[in-house]
């Protein structure tokens, strides 16, 4: 324990440059209680994938990232209801369930519900990147863990800054601020009991889309999401690109973008699904 709060403390103020305090009292909190697994929450293994949460991030009065005119919900949308088809059209026995399906303003936390309520076995959120030095593009597929780097908090604070459109927030999200850099290291520390799979199921996305549909890819990646925060399933959000580069903007905005892009989620999802039952079907047999 004492060696990896040193290790963990060191790379957070090389990272970040916080006084020591600031750094261990958080940090010490979120070992102990990420360390506790409680009996609800141990593994337990299913022999099928049957249902599948697609969140269309953003939506209504939350435009996401905008540039030249494209809102992210927009783009958000219309990739996740083309997920949602090709995956009933190639596997009719998964049951799909949208977060929204139209330009709705949903909170955060209820789109984790929403996959907690229906016991999804898999929760994919998808979204769109910016930056302001728009020579950036190339999609990236994250799942909830430690912010290694900067560029990763980066994405997870302007991403969780949907919460302050939401009443209430810092009574529905525990304290969780996000205007505040030690909330965010503090709330990134959190695991789950699925972290391994939502990591393999991040990196079967990004390596459909680079590929198969040849997207540049920035990997895989982890960080402090609100929207998988208090997900019960393996979950990951999907960078599919950033609208702030002039070349990602307009291959997201096209038809065929939208297709290629859906394509390579689907397969990601269904090469997870095969794999995944499989070994399952062994631990449970």
């Amino acid at each position: 324990m004492k060696k990896n709060i040193s290790m963990l403390e060191t790379n957070l103020k090389k990272v970040f440059n916080l006084p020591k305090w600031e750094i261990i009292v958080p940090l010490l909190v979120a070992l102990i209680l990420s360390a506790y697994t409680p009996l609800s929450e141990k593994k337990i293994y299913k022999k099928n994938i049957s249902t599948v949460v697609i969140d269309a991030g953003h939506g209504g009065h939350d435009p996401g990232c905008v540039h030249d005119g494209v809102k992210e919900k927009e783009v958000t949308l219309a990739i996740a209801l083309a997920i949602g088809t090709k995956l009933k059209e190639q596997s009719p026995d998964i049951k799909i369930i949208y977060t929204r399906s139209g330009d709705k303003f949903v909170n955060l936390w209820e789109r984790a519900a929403i996959a907690n309520k229906n016991n999804a076995d898999l929760f994919i959120s998808i979204h769109c990147n910016s930056t302001k030095n728009t020579a950036v593009l190339g999609t990236e597929t994250f799942a909830m863990g430690l912010n290694q780097s900067a560029g990763n908090l980066d994405v997870a604070k302007r991403e969780n800054e949907v919460v302050l459109l939401e009443d209430d927030y810092l009574t529905q999200y525990e304290g969780f601020d996000p205007k505040s850099p030690e909330s965010h290291i503090y709330f990134s520390l959190f695991q789950n009991a699925h972290m391994e799979q939502s990591i393999k199921l991040a990196a079967k996305v990004e390596s459909q889309l680079s590929e198969k549909i040849k997207r540049p890819s920035r990997g895989v990646k982890q960080a402090g999401f609100v929207v998988l925060w208090k997900t019960k399933m393996p979950s990951i959000l999907i960078e599919t690109g950033f609208l702030s580069n002039a070349k990602d903007r307009a291959f997201l905005t096209s038809k065929e973008g939208v297709n290629k892009m859906s394509d390579g989620v689907v397969d990601a999802i269904l090469d997870y699904k095969k794999t995944y039952e499989a070994v399952s079907s062994n631990k449970i047999n």
